[in-house]
């Protein structure tokens, strides 16, 4: 099982703040997101930690791992 945590804008797009997913075999982070948003293109300039360290897209996901999903922050 992987954990994921979705914040600010992502979990407002999403409608919810977290998700469980199920996988088989190693993954990606960007295989995560495709796996529990196929309708949802990841958003450009997203950042991505796995187990509270960023990484990534292409980094491993395992088994228990949490994956949490910021949208790119901007100001003035």
């Amino acid at each position: 099982m992987i954990y994921l945590r979705y914040f600010a804008s992502l979990r407002e797009t999403l409608g919810h703040s977290t998700a469980e997913l199920q996988i088989f075999e190693p993954q990606t982070v960007l295989d995560v997101w495709q796996l529990a948003n196929p309708d949802v293109p990841l958003p450009e300039n997203t950042l991505a930690a796995v187990n509270m360290d960023y990484v990534p897209l292409s980094h491993p996901v395992k088994n228990c791992d949490e994956v949490a999903f910021f949208p790119p922050v901007t100001g003035g």
